[in-house]
């Protein structure tokens, strides 16, 4: 309930009217069952344009942190995200890959639409960075298709540092789902994880606009500056 009130009433109006979003490609979204929607990551505000524009509720994998905050800002933290449909991963020990993986196919198990962005972090400065293959390898495995969805300016409405929240256009491109049946009983091939992750990063850049770095965004602070300006698309 509170999902469609955060949607129709307090946050989903304010946002209509201050960054006016241009929504493209909602025919895309299936009207019922389970499909994973896999999004660049250009801002903390990602995650609201989508579900705005969707017709259909959408449920993201947030860190654990957002819900395990003590005190009262926690408490409130963890309604807000809760409410607003997010559920909790520890990105923490060895086995937290794994552990995203089966949360994520526990939610497609129930008909449900899953918001993956598969860069695994925010872009550092607006470019689209390499796909981790968490998304391929639940793709391979359920048979389920991959819807890409593309945001393009919220990295000027809310950028990195201090919260603030700016008038700025949106754009929302849902692309046409990928159907990767041809690799069927392929599951656990790390080339074919590789190859299907490349795929959607590639229909992620086409839609974007964005300059794609064959890099990993996490690794960033480690990689030298000259290996990051010379990376270019794999997926091309």
């Amino acid at each position: 309930m509170f999902y469609w009130l955060l949607k129709y009433v307090f946050i989903g109006p304010l946002i209509a009217l201050i960054n006016r979003p241009k929504v493209e490609g909602v025919e895309n979204i299936p009207t019922d069952g389970p499909a994973i929607l896999a999004g660049n990551h250009l801002s903390v505000a990602d995650w609201l344009f989508a579900p705005l524009a969707s017709p259909r509720r959408i449920t993201y994998l947030a860190k654990s942190e957002y819900f395990t905050t003590p005190g009262f800002k926690g408490t409130l933290q963890r309604w807000f995200y809760s409410g607003a449909g997010q559920v909790p991963i520890d990105r923490s020990g060895a086995d937290a890959a794994q552990s995203a993986l089966a949360t994520a196919r526990g939610l497609l198990d129930q008909g449900k639409l899953v918001g993956l962005f598969p860069e695994g972090t925010r872009s550092p400065d607006g470019r689209l960075y390499k796909g981790k293959t968490g998304m391929a390898r639940v793709a391979l495995a359920t048979g389920i298709p991959v819807i890409p969805v593309a945001v393009i300016g919220t990295g000027e409405v809310c950028p990195p540092g201090p919260f603030r929240w700016r008038r700025r256009r949106v754009q929302i491109k849902f692309g046409a789902p990928l159907d990767f049946s041809r690799f069927e009983g392929m599951s656990g091939n790390r080339w074919v994880e590789r190859a299907v992750t490349d795929e959607v990063m590639y229909e992620l850049m086409q839609m974007s606009g964005q300059e794609y770095v064959d890099v990993y965004a996490s690794s960033l602070k480690n990689a030298k500056p000259d290996d990051v300006e010379g990376a270019r698309p794999s997926a091309a």
